[in-house]
Formats: structure tokens, sequence, C-alpha cells
């Protein structure tokens, strides 16, 4: 029998204000050249920075790790990009859930190899 981790049920309180927006490095935030770091995806870059300007949370979400995290990082802020949190929920959406997944919780995901499901199902 397989052991599952109990998931608090709250439901999330109050109204947000703002959206959290999980954005992807390589093939996103610059051209994907993995290991090395691609030129600047100027419209991705300058949508995200708008849009952090106006209110919303971002976060980075990658597979990098270690210094090549650190790097996709410290490139980031050379662009004019600094993130809420780095693979990580922000600290409002984790007291607003009582809990903090491995999956990082956000209102959009800003991916190139996304694949957008409808509410009906459809692909």
């Amino acid at each position: 029998m397989v052991m599952l981790p109990i998931i608090s049920q709250r439901k999330p309180t109050g109204t947000p204000t703002s959206k959290v927006i999980a954005v992807d490095f390589d093939g996103t935030l610059c051209v994907s050249k993995w290991p090395e770091i691609g030129e600047p995806n100027w419209s991705v870059l300058n949508m995200i920075k708008r849009r952090k300007a106006s209110g919303d949370k971002v976060i980075l979400w990658t597979c990098r790790e270690g210094q090549y995290l650190t790097d996709a990082v410290r490139w980031c802020e050379a662009h004019g990009l600094r993130f809420d949190a780095v693979n990580d929920n922000i600290p409002e959406r984790i007291a607003q859930y009582g809990n903090n997944p491995r999956k990082v919780s956000a209102d959009e995901y800003w991916d190139d190899k996304a694949v957008t499901v409808t509410r009906g199902g459809k692909i």
C-alpha cells in the first residue's frame, strides 16, 4: 500500500489583486542553447517585465540547477528581471494553501514546450 502525504484542504481566501506567472528560461526567456545561455527572447522578456511592473508575481521555473541556475538568474537580473521566487512557490501561495508542494502554483505557465488544454479537455 502506498501512503500519500496529507494535503491541506484549506480553500484560498481573499481575492488576489495580481497573477502569479511561472516562466521557463531556456527557449522562453532566451533562445535555447543549453548548457550555454542563448540570445534574449526580447518579446517575452519585455512582456514579463511589464507584467511584473504592473504587480504580477513572477517565478523562474526551470530545470537548471547549481551553477547553471545561478548563471540564469544573473542573466535575467542583468536584463532587468528579478524574480519573486526561483523554482519555488511564492510565500503568499504557501500561506494561502498551507503547504509548499513540489509543483509550482501559478495562474499562468509560460513555456516554449507547453501544450494548451481547453476546459473541455481538448488539445
